[in-house]
């Protein structure tokens, strides 16, 4: 994924009813949305909505019914006219485009993709997919190059003369994904594209539209009512009531420092362990021994100092060499040896950033030792795991319970 910005929203604001201008003047002061609408028979669609989206990213917009997601993504590409705000696509305003400006970009730049499929039932379904190329006067030997491209890109090979009726509901929802991509856009939309689906079908369409973007790399705005789909498909999540943003996030920054209790409430009961990271559970600032460097009493003075029973081992860059206890610090220096390279274990438990709390549970099983958390690439050390903070957050008892759990185990 890439650093620049594709998308950036300023202050989008979308206000049904007639006296605008007057409910508009009222919200920038303050006023609720209830007393706007009392005073000016006007409803807030969309409240002053301001986010970046990245170049390549999966940017979830997620809420319940009525929260305004839906009504946001359309005036992404203005099928509906915000009454105040921008909207710009590589840095170009959108809100200031003409009709036919805006066309092109409808049909060549943010292509949408609708929860009814929206296929025409009387064109086959190469048809359906070169529609969209069609209107755009590209000639029809082209169209049914791109429209096959498109076809084979979404698994549907062999379809192309069949007719939407003769599909099923996945396989139809393919049909509107491949029509989408037809016009190769740089930006797709796509409005409770899998709500329809019947659960194992809406499944695997996550799924193949998920390997899809680790080839394709679009933008993509994907809006839904449910968060387990949510924290599946989004980079990054933004989470809407009453038309506005409540907070935006990864998956993991929402659930672990929810900024209201909407959101608090929103993801209470989400399946921590199998979002949460060893990232974000590592402990940063550690003390350390040096591999081939610190000996036996060097080793113990920083244990000492640091009041603890184990430290992890590097080498001169940094890079993971295992852990070392202090009845074996205490054993080589009896034995009068000067270095600590024999006494260190390196056959301990290593994970990357992204493993999860659900992946690393296993490991607090097998052995009593911290866990390491390295760089995928260079082995470098970047933080530790104590087995505690994992079996808190697995079970999500407090750090006291767990200990009063621990000496009940010993006891027995």
């Amino acid at each position: 994924m890439k650093d620049s910005i594709k998308i950036r929203v300023k202050d989008l604001t979308l206000i049904f009813g007639k006296r605008k201008k007057e409910a508009l003047r009222l919200l920038t002061k303050g006023v609720s949305k209830t007393e706007i609408l009392k005073k000016t028979g006007c409803t807030i669609g969309v409240d002053r909505a301001t986010f970046d989206i990245k170049d390549g990213e999966v940017f979830v917009v997620m809420g319940l019914s009525g929260s305004g997601k839906s009504t946001l993504l359309r005036c992404l590409n203005r099928l509906i006219e915000p009454t105040a705000g921008e909207v710009f696509v590589n840095d170009d305003n959108i809100t200031k485009k003409n009709n036919k400006e805006l066309l092109e970009i409808r049909r060549s730049g943010m292509s949408m993709v609708f929860q009814n499929f929206g296929l025409f039932p009387h064109r086959t379904i190469l048809s359906n997919i070169g529609f969209g190329l069609e209107i755009k006067g590209v000639d029809k030997k082209e169209r049914l190059i791109k429209a096959q491209e498109a076809i084979e890109t979404v698994g549907l090979q062999g379809f192309g003369e069949q007719y939407p009726n003769q599909l099923s509901g996945g396989m139809q929802q393919r049909v509107g994904l491949a029509r989408a991509l037809a016009n190769n856009p740089e930006v797709l939309l796509m409005d409770e594209a899998f709500s329809a689906l019947d659960p194992l079908i809406r499944s695997d369409m996550q799924d193949e539209l998920l390997d899809l973007q680790k080839k394709l790399q679009k933008t993509i705005v994907f809006i839904t009512h449910d968060l387990d789909e949510a924290i599946k498909m989004g980079d990054r999540i933004a989470i809407m009531k009453d038309g506005k943003i409540e907070q935006i996030g990864t998956a993991e920054e929402i659930i672990t420092n929810p900024q209201s209790e909407y959101v608090e409430a929103f993801v209470e009961k989400v399946d921590r362990k199998t979002i949460i990271t060893a990232e974000t559970l590592m402990f940063k600032k550690y003390v350390t021994c040096l591999y081939a460097k610190d000996g036996p009493k060097g080793v113990l003075r920083k244990m000492r100092e640091a009041s603890v029973e184990v430290l992890p081992v590097i080498d001169e860059n940094h890079k993971f060499k295992g852990f070392i206890w202090l009845n074996d610090v205490l054993s080589t220096q009896e034995e009068g040896k000067t270095s600590i390279m024999d006494t260190v274990k390196e056959e301990v438990p290593k994970v990357f950033p992204d493993c999860t709390v659900e992946e690393m549970m296993p490991l607090t099983t097998a052995t009593k030792s911290p866990i390491a958390v390295i760089h995928p690439e260079t082995g470098r050390l970047l933080g530790i795991i104590s087995q505690v903070s994992i079996m808190i957050e697995a079970t999500r008892f407090d750090k006291k319970e767990i200990i009063d759990l621990k000496k009940q185990s010993k006891e027995q």
